[in-house]
């Protein structure tokens, strides 16, 4: 059975950072893809960051690009998103999932976390 769990999140000031964390279980880590998403209170869910198996290819959504890090441990089995430079349009449940392949489209990953919520005061 496939989990994915994810943590660090919380509340935090505007310009503040957090290390979202997602430990996977009951795959074969380094063979999938792993993407975090977002989503805010009634609005759709939206692609942040995606990173494939041997960390060689890396995507971010333009709104995250210079302020925003994934990376994966291997060894470990996650995936975590440094988030620095936090604006209060920042505030969502991130949610971590798991691919095959590294994409940008939600509706491909095979397997999704609970989420974890950031909140950004101003």
């Amino acid at each position: 059975q496939v989990q994915l769990v994810e943590s660090g999140g919380g509340l935090v000031q505007a310009g503040g950072s957090l290390r979202l964390s997602c430990a996977a279980s009951g795959l074969s880590f380094r063979n999938y893809a792993m993407g975090w998403f977002r989503q805010a209170p009634g609005k759709e869910r939206d692609f942040v960051a995606a990173i494939s198996g041997d960390s060689d290819t890396i995507y971010y959504a333009e709104s995250v690009k210079g302020r925003f890090t994934i990376s994966r441990d291997n060894a470990k089995n996650t995936v975590y998103l440094q988030v620095n430079s936090l604006k209060p349009e920042d505030t969502a449940i991130y949610s971590c999932a798991a691919n095959r392949w590294t994409s940008m489209v939600g509706r491909l990953y095979d397997y999704w976390g609970q989420g974890t919520q950031v909140t950004v005061s101003s």
